[in-house]
């Protein structure tokens, strides 16, 4: 299956909010301190605009969004950015879809922070191990002011 990486759209916002609760649903996180809980959850168009700021999705031939990630500005954390919203659906790991993403949010991320930063579950082990492949270092701590006091595993990577 061939995917396209692109910016989010107006038209994707709910495809999106789908892709990601069916994937906290999958690994147990529909409880607040999640982005299952997340306001902004049905607004990224909206949200990530401007320098700094951006959400990629994956669309399949179909135009169905199968996965996305975002970067957005650390609040309380100068020159770091947080690696957001990073999910794929089941049909799509495996695939390199993924890596593209990662790709696509590092390289744009680069271009604005010294440092990435994010957080994850600890069931979540498979996005942990793709996390270290791309030199996320874990973290005792969290950084910043996220909101999501539910995810237990922290990583930095340093972009410069």
């Amino acid at each position: 299956m061939e995917y396209t990486i692109r910016e989010i759209q107006e038209k994707d916002n709910r495809q999106v909010e789908a892709v990601i609760r069916f994937c906290l649903i999958e690994f147990g996180a529909n409880h607040s301190g999640t982005a299952w809980c997340d306001p902004d959850l049905c607004r990224f168009s909206e949200i990530y605009r401007g320098d700094g700021s951006k959400y990629w999705v994956a669309e399949d031939q179909n135009g169905e969004i199968v996965g996305g990630v975002g970067v957005g500005r650390l609040e309380g954390a100068e020159d770091v950015c947080e690696l957001q919203k990073m999910y794929c659906l089941p049909e799509s790991r495996g695939t390199g879809v993924s890596h593209r993403l990662m790709d696509t949010a590092l390289a744009y991320a680069a271009q604005y922070y010294d440092r990435c930063y994010l957080e994850t579950l600890g069931n979540m082990t498979a996005a942990q191990r793709f996390y270290e492949k791309y030199g996320f270092e874990r973290i005792s701590g969290p950084l910043g002011s996220t909101g999501h006091f539910a995810c237990d595993v922290r990583y930095i990577k340093n972009l410069k």
